[in-house]
């Protein structure tokens, strides 16, 4: 990537819906260009998808929390496939230390949360978890 892909993907990052018009303009790059920079950061897998990031007003009545996994070595694989059964489980991540999966999830109610922390810290292979409950976001720089 390039300075020229780096301003495409930060002016997408801050509105996917922007138009290729507008990035043209903003860039003072030709409309062709453009297309044929995102059509070239699509293909090659820089761009996955355009979505929508929901903002407070529609996260307002979820509960998130993040979990911290401590798994048996040769279990990891089957519990990866059970996690991904749960509608809850939005993103898991390996880490290196002493955790070995995070996981980050959403519910509606703590009655609902509790019961998918039961679900996971009741699976076979699963040595320890710990949950940490999300407050407020002071800061929000996903892409």
């Amino acid at each position: 990537m390039d300075e020229l892909d780096t301003a495409i993907v930060g002016l997408l990052s801050g509105d996917a819906r922007i138009s290729v018009a507008t990035l043209s303009r903003k860039l003072k790059v030709a409309r062709s260009t453009i297309q044929a920079r995102l059509e070239r950061l699509e293909t090659s897998g820089v761009i996955a998808g355009y979505t929508v990031k929901l903002g407070e007003a529609a996260r307002a009545g979820r509960l998130r929390a993040t979990v911290l996994l401590m798994v048996e070595p040769r279990a990891q694989a089957g519990i990866l496939t059970r996690l991904k059964s749960i509608p809850e489980v939005e993103r898991i991540s390996t880490t290196s230390g002493r955790i070995d999966l995070l996981l980050q999830v959403a519910a509606n109610s703590t009655a609902q949360l509790d019961v998918v922390l039961d679900q996971i810290g009741e699976m076979q292979g699963v040595r320890s978890s710990e949950s940490l409950i999300h407050l407020s976001t002071k800061l929000d720089r996903a892409v």
